[in-house]
């Protein structure tokens, strides 16, 4: 049959029944029956109100209230070596001794000039006892007296550079044994019994001692720290006392000492000693905390970082810093509203205390703030907020 006759072809009709099933089915799923589009799930917390103590955080190392080297002071072989190797030793305890023979013998050398020398003085002035009295009667001439007069001056002087000579042979030979200049940490020996000592390039520094207790801190601030450490001291002394005494006068023992594993020393520390100059080249000013040290756990040489307190910041807004975002030099938060609506705020902000911010203007204490999930999220949309301390929470218990 031809399409002339008014008949539509059974091909045709196939295709439009295809095509209404197709938009029916359509129409069915985004019916009343659909299913919502699942909220983004995004982790948030409020911010808190609070006081925030401000520090700064200074990194140097450690080292001893006294660090006295043990230096051979004469050549000579070494004999004997009096301590164990890094243990405490008391002022006035011998360490080593050196051949003192060499020393000995200059000594006595000296001591037989002194004789020589004290046999022609009394000759001298022997002499000029008798010649004395006979210038004054003229038995003599006054050339006698003279030469006799200059004779005993001589002789006289000869003694004292002697006895001069024996003093310094007595002062090399005490030098052979050397003893601890101060009760302390003794570390490990840079030369062994029967070593030449005294004398480059064989040691001649062969040891150290260091008071450790109380130990110190040495460190370098910045101009910048340097400015709020002096203005906080200046706040808190009276100027009179400032100039007679300096910033590190009387300063409180408020300053912790943070170990290379993250501990905290137990004892707090005060500065006890600075540089009086800014150091032009680097930009820094060298400073030294003392912290008490009784049981002598913290070592000369040891990493350490210094933490100063300055100042207490009283009921400020804090929120965490990886809530922030930063935008061409502006600061903004996502805020969450209770019924899931994101917005955004921008803010100023403050100091860091640790892992959070303090914000200075723009947000409110007790606010929902997005921290994790803010890349996902724009102005106007609906999301799932859920406390951080759920998720936290919920993950501890699954890997529990």
């Amino acid at each position: 049959m031809s399409l002339s006759e008014g008949k539509t072809p059974n091909w045709l009709v196939s295709c439009a029944v295809s095509v209404a099933l197709i938009l029916l089915a359509g129409c069915d799923r985004s019916g009343p029956g659909q299913a919502a589009a699942p909220s983004l799930r995004v982790l948030v917390t409020q911010s808190q109100q609070r006081d925030v103590p401000l520090s700064i955080d200074m990194v140097g190392s450690t080292l001893g209230t006294k660090d006295v080297p043990i230096r051979a002071r004469v050549e000579g072989f070494l004999e004997t070596m009096e301590f164990v190797e890094g243990t405490f030793v008391n002022e006035g305890d011998l360490l080593y001794t050196i051949d003192p023979q060499p020393f000995q013998a200059k000594l006595v050398e000296a001591q037989s000039m002194l004789a020589a020398a004290q046999t022609q003085l009394a000759k001298a002035e022997a002499d000029l006892a008798r010649i004395k009295p006979l210038a004054e009667i003229k038995a003599v001439s006054e050339q006698d007296l003279d030469a006799a007069v200059a004779t005993e001056a001589a002789t006289r002087a000869s003694v004292r550079a002697s006895e001069a000579s024996v003093e310094l042979a007595e002062i090399e030979l005490s030098y052979t044994r050397l003893s601890a200049p101060i009760s302390g940490l003794i570390g490990l020996t840079q030369a062994k019994p029967g070593e030449f000592v005294g004398r480059d390039p064989n040691p001649v520094v062969l040891n150290q001692v260091s008071d450790i207790n109380p130990i110190r801190a040495r460190f370098s601030i910045s101009e910048r720290e340097y400015l709020i450490m002096a203005r906080t001291y200046m706040a808190q002394h009276h100027p009179e006392d400032r100039k007679q005494r300096g910033m590190r006068s009387d300063r409180p023992r408020n300053m912790i000492l943070i170990l290379a594993d993250g501990s905290e020393h137990p004892e707090k520390g005060s500065v006890v000693a600075s540089s009086q100059s800014v150091d032009q080249e680097t930009g820094t000013y060298i400073m030294e905390a003392s912290f008490p040290n009784p049981t002598g756990l913290i070592l000369p040489g040891q990493f350490a970082r210094v933490r100063a307190p300055y100042e207490t910041l009283k009921n400020v807004v804090v929120i965490p810093r990886k809530a922030i975002s930063e935008l061409q030099g502006l600061f903004r938060v996502y805020v969450v509203d209770s019924a899931g609506l994101v917005s955004v705020r921008e803010i100023g902000l403050g100091p860091n205390t640790g892992d959070d911010v303090v914000v200075e203007s723009g947000l409110e204490k007790g606010e929902t703030v997005i921290v994790e999930g803010i890349q996902k999220v724009r102005p106007g949309m609906t999301v799932e907020a859920v406390p951080v301390e759920s998720a936290q929470a919920g993950q501890e218990t699954e890997n529990g």
